[in-house]
């Protein structure tokens, strides 16, 4: 027979039974807390991107294996040479446009149009009116013979014909007479002094003194020094006209209104890029203030005007050593900033004529105020254009020394 086990016996087995539970429950427990440290330290490595493994070594400059630190690095120097480079392309712009240098300059006189030899410096343009005008321009011999151009000692005058008309033979009916004048001898700059005692003004006159090369316009371009019509009452208009690529949107030193500034002769149905000055400046008004002191400074910084009245004449044009740097601000004044002047400006003739209708006069008439029609007025009534005529003192052209 088996023995049966005694009350002792089994209290010792089941002692037994119980530890060796808690026994496997500690070692389970044991590799399970392992396990899980484990698992924490490879998310931890993973996380830091195993920097840390010695068996991992990439070379540094490889981005693949850069760090996020080493990114927001590159990206800030990255972005600090952009905006130098950015910076410096603005300075270089910024500096192409900048004014341009109107250093003084000491200038000495080379030309003067003056006295009883006035219009012997001067060829006279004859044929058609390239503006359609309804005139005549006559040759140097019919001038004086009908007395258009004629000088003295201390005046040189221009004037429209007033003694054709309707019953006259030959008479206006296909326009009237008048005098366009062109310097022999051409430009490419300088100081230009323009003593004007009148200005020509009546309904239907488009009178000018201007600069520009009459063999190639529009290619060398065109400067207005004084410039209006019918009365003058709107004042005098100070203009360039130029091939593509001169404007003057940019900063200027002048003491008048900037009109377009767009210089390109097909700009504006070839209005080119004015200033305009007051209404006093043409015609009866500044006629009777006695005319008007005018100066031209064409240069490679620019070309700028100014407009001085009888009573206050800078002393060192009188004493014929002009100074433009102790004058002022110009009354207009176009800076070469976005303007090649040289490359639009060169071979000028000084020219002086009085047109009769024309292109602008006819743009213009509606407004004027003048009765009639343009052609009618100077075919019919000659006795309108006794004012129409320009008086000088003299010119004198300096250049820089």
């Amino acid at each position: 027979m088996t023995p049966t086990p005694s009350m002792d016996d089994s209290k010792i087995h089941d002692s037994k039974i119980h530890d060796s539970k808690i026994l496997d429950s500690e070692i389970h427990e044991n590799v399970r807390s392992r396990d899980l440290a484990s698992q924490n330290e490879d998310r931890h490595e993973f996380s830091r991107g195993h920097e840390h493994r010695p068996t991992l070594k990439h070379p540094r400059w490889n981005p693949r294996f850069w760090t996020r630190k080493v990114w927001i690095g590159f990206a800030a120097i990255n972005m600090m040479a952009t905006v130098l480079v950015v910076s410096a392309a603005v300075a270089r712009t910024r500096e192409g446009s900048s004014y341009p240098d109107y250093s003084p300059l000491t200038y000495t006189l080379k030309d003067t149009y003056a006295g009883e030899s006035f219009f012997d410096h001067f060829n006279y343009k004859t044929g058609d009116d390239p503006t359609h005008g309804f005139v005549h321009y006559v040759p140097r011999e019919e001038a004086l013979f009908r007395n258009l151009t004629y000088a003295t000692t201390s005046t040189a005058v221009l004037r429209v014909d007033t003694a054709v008309g309707p019953e006259s033979k030959p008479d206006a009916s296909t326009g009237r007479f008048s005098a366009r004048i062109e310097s022999k001898k051409t430009y490419d700059g300088g100081l230009f002094i323009f003593d004007v005692k009148h200005t020509p003004y009546a309904c239907g006159v488009w009178p000018a003194l201007w600069l520009t090369d009459p063999f190639h316009w529009p290619e060398h371009g065109e400067i207005d020094i004084l410039e209006s019509i019918n009365e003058g009452n709107d004042g005098n208009a100070m203009t360039l006209h130029s091939t593509d690529g001169c404007t003057m949107s940019v900063e200027r030193k002048q003491t008048n209104p900037s009109l377009q500034d767009d210089c390109h002769h097909k700009a504006y149905k070839n209005a080119g890029c004015g200033v305009k000055e007051p209404d006093a400046t043409f015609g009866a008004a500044i006629n009777d203030a006695g005319g008007s002191i005018m100066v031209v400074e064409w240069r490679t910084a620019g070309i700028r005007m100014w407009r001085f009245a009888r009573d206050g004449i800078p002393y060192d044009i009188m004493s014929k050593k002009p100074y433009p740097a102790g004058w002022g601000a110009a009354s207009a004044d176009f800076p070469s900033t976005e303007c090649d002047i040289g490359a639009h400006f060169k071979n000028h003739s000084i020219v002086v004529n009085i047109d009769l209708c024309g292109d602008l006069v006819s743009e213009n008439w509606e407004q004027s105020g003048c009765p009639s029609t343009c052609t009618d007025l100077v075919a019919n009534q000659p006795d309108l254009f006794g004012t129409a005529f320009w008086e000088f003192g003299s010119f004198e052209v300096y250049q820089k020394s």
